[in-house]
């Protein structure tokens, strides 16, 4: 690793007085990055990818430092987790003040009050003003799975359609409405029935909204019968599909159809929520309100927490028992979670994402110029969530998914943490917690332009 900052030392030797009889204990090896990737390994699922082959020894807002002393730069939080960063204090001191009076009892046998208090808030944040409650879960797919099953029983029908380049999670149904096959579909098939797959706009593959949405019409008269649809769910803005925002003019025609034919339009907003594009949800951008919205992600600044925020008197659709699960809305997270929040309003991260997206637009464009002419051919995005595509030239757009990998690869060992996305792998996304400083954001920002530098040489070599 040539990381260029310097690494703390270790000092492994006790200084002990002569005349003090002191019996000796075995000196622990300092762990190194290749041991662990080892014991990882031999111990851990193969599936289990990790992007990045450091191990975590501790972090700090937007920074984070490997157990061999390495320190880098965390553009990625944890997948859009730290939107408030690394261990906010008000997190970490509402978390651990809940500690202090108990961790779990499980909702559904002793309730408890921080989950009304975190449902409550949600209920007041999401877009509309219709009656909303609100459900908690633990993952993102569960919030989505969750979500799905209030529609079948707020309908009566069992449809769900879903958009080319989407993702929803990895379990069975999420995976079936997730509109890529690698790594997450692939040889882990059937999945469920009556979920549709409609396209999403593309530039990229000349797919106009209209287009889209006549795909979406001749679905209703092939496939997916309207009256046998239960719910629409999109992603305002696509996340592992490539941090695209759905054009608005889509998300209104879809309100649109969803009204005529009685279909519920659910916003997944796990990637996108709690502050990352300049709102507290994306959809909120379009001036659309959805009849349910699934969160989870950046919610409780780190700690495991996911919901379904809703109409009242669809989120009351399913029975009592119907809903819930052992440690959904864990009192901890729910703690967390109502703190990440109170962090989002105090210090104006809203308008800090917009001011980021705007900053890093602008630095993108310069250095796109500079050091990789027609090699960027895109930044998108909302707000703080941005990313920039490479191809090969801007005459075919041909996707370069390697200078892409380069990029990431020539960042990580110049101390930047760097994530791709996109359904062929050639995009950079920005996840960088919203509290990093100006500082921080300059500092990774220039190891992202020597590391294109370092990968466009490399190509050329």
């Amino acid at each position: 690793m040539t990381n260029t900052v310097k690494k703390k030392s270790r000092n492994t030797t006790a200084k002990v007085k002569p005349s003090i009889s002191v019996v000796s204990e075995p000196v622990q090896a300092i762990k190194t990055n290749a041991d662990l990737v080892a014991r990882r390994e031999a111990a851990v699922a193969r599936g289990v990818a990790s992007a990045a082959p450091i191990f975590a020894s501790h972090a700090e807002n937007a920074e984070l430092w490997d157990v061999e002393g390495n320190r880098f730069v965390d553009f990625a939080g944890g997948i859009a987790v730290l939107n408030t960063g690394h261990r906010h204090p008000k997190v970490i001191a509402a978390a651990k003040a809940q500690e202090d009076h108990y961790t779990h009892t499980s909702f559904q046998v002793v309730p408890y009050e921080p989950y009304v208090a975190l449902a409550e808030k949600l209920n007041a944040l999401a877009p509309g003003d219709h009656a909303k409650k609100s459900l908690l879960v633990t993952t993102g797919a569960e919030a989505v799975e969750n979500a799905v099953k209030i529609a079948r029983a707020a309908t009566g029908r069992p449809g769900v359609i879903a958009f080319t380049g989407s993702y929803h999670g990895r379990t069975l149904l999420t995976l079936g409405m997730t509109g890529k096959i690698s790594p997450y579909k692939k040889d882990v098939g059937p999945f469920p029935s009556d979920i549709f797959r409609a396209p999403f706009p593309s530039l990229r593959d000349g797919i106009t909204v209209q287009d889209a949405l006549t795909g979406l019409q001749n679905l209703f008269l092939t496939d997916a019968q309207p009256e046998r649809v239960a719910a629409i769910i999109i992603e305002p803005v696509l996340g592992e599909g490539g941090y695209t925002p759905v054009p608005f003019e889509m998300l209104k025609a879809l309100r649109e159809i969803c009204d005529t034919h009685g279909i519920m339009l659910i916003a997944d907003e796990i990637q996108a929520g709690f502050g990352r594009t300049g709102t507290w949800f994306a959809i909120e951008h379009s001036g659309v309100v959805p009849d349910l919205i699934t969160v989870a992600k950046s919610m409780a600044g780190g700690y495991p927490i996911a919901g379904v925020i809703g109409r009242a008197e669809v989120m009351d659709a399913v029975i009592p028992g119907g809903l819930g699960g052992t440690y959904g809305g864990n009192p901890v997270a729910c703690a967390a979670a109502l703190a990440a929040i109170e962090a989002i309003e105090e210090e104006g991260l809203l308008a800090r994402s917009t001011a980021l997206g705007a900053y890093f637009r602008e630095r993108f464009a310069d250095i796109g110029a500079r050091i990789s002419p027609l090699r960027m051919w895109d930044i998108r995005g909302l707000g703080a969530m941005l990313a920039v595509e490479f191809v090969t030239d801007f005459e075919t757009a041909k996707p370069d998914a390697a200078l892409t990998k380069s990029v990431i690869a020539h960042a990580l060992q110049r101390g930047l943490i760097l994530l791709g996305c996109g359904m062929h792998g050639n995009a950079l996304r920005i996840m960088v917690p919203l509290t990093a400083s100006d500082e921080i954001i300059d500092e990774g920002l220039a190891i992202f332009e020597a590391s294109l530098a370092a990968a466009i040489a490399e190509q050329h070599a």
